[in-house]
C-alpha cells in the first residue's frame, strides 16, 4: 500500500543499488547532487526516484505523480542582512503552507533584513539546481528552520539538489541535521 507522499513513484532506498530492471540506473547516488550524495547516509529513511525534470516543479509533480500536496515540502534559502554582513539559512515548509519569512523567520535569525536568496546566489553557494535544492547536504554553518507541520507528517517529498529526481524522508530524519531547528513558521501559525 502506497503512502500520500509516494505517489505513483518506485522509489529506491538510497542506502541500495537499484532493482534490476528499474530506471534508476546502477547508483541511486546518480540521482542526487554532490553536496546531497556526500551526506545522504546520515538519513536513513531516504529513498530516491526519478522523475521527469521539466516537472519537478511541486504543483506539476504532485499532479502528474499522484503525490498528495500535503506531503511535499519546499526548501527555500534566505538571506539576511544585519550590519552589512550578510548569512544565509534554509526554511523547510509544507508546500500547502507559506512561511512567515519576513516576521517569524526574520526575527528567529536576527536580521534587519531578510528576502529569498536570488536563484543564481542559491545554486552557486549549495551546488545544487535551483527547483530541487534539498536540506540535506546544505553548507553545515547554515541554519535549517522547520514549520512544525512538517514533523507532523510520517513522511515527504522533498529535493534531491537536482531537478531530475525526488527524495522521501521521514521528517524527523531532517533534524539531526547539525543547526536544525523546528519552529512555527507558517503564516496564521
Amino acid at each position: 500500500m502506497t503512502t500520500p507522499a509516494e505517489g505513483n513513484l518506485t522509489w529506491t532506498p538510497t542506502s541500495t543499488a537499484a532493482p534490476a530492471g528499474s530506471d534508476l540506473g546502477a547508483d541511486p547516488l546518480e540521482l542526487l547532487a554532490t553536496p546531497t550524495a556526500d551526506v545522504i547516509a546520515d538519513y536513513p529513511s531516504a529513498r530516491v526516484a526519478p522523475i521527469d525534470p521539466t516537472l519537478a516543479d511541486t504543483a506539476e509533480f504532485c499532479a502528474t505523480y499522484g503525490s498528495a500536496p500535503s506531503h511535499s515540502a519546499n526548501c527555500v534559502i534566505v538571506a539576511g542582512k544585519r550590519g552589512g554582513l550578510v548569512s544565509y539559512a534554509a526554511v523547510l515548509v509544507l508546500s500547502t503552507d507559506r512561511a512567515d519569512i519576513n516576521g517569524v523567520v526574520r526575527r528567529h535569525l536576527g536580521a534587519r533584513k531578510l528576502s529569498f536568496a536570488p536563484q543564481d546566489e542559491a545554486v552557486a553557494l549549495t551546488g545544487m539546481e535551483y527547483g530541487g535544492i534539498t536540506p540535506i547536504g546544505l553548507p553545515a554553518e547554515w541554519p535549517l528552520l522547520v514549520d512544525a507541520t512538517v514533523l507532523k507528517r510520517d513522511q515527504v517529498v522533498i529535493g534531491s539538489g537536482i531537478r531530475g529526481s525526488k527524495l522521501l524522508v521521514e521528517p524527523h530524519d531532517l533534524l539531526a541535521r547539525p543547526g536544525a531547528e523546528v519552529l512555527a513558521l507558517t503564516l496564521g501559525a
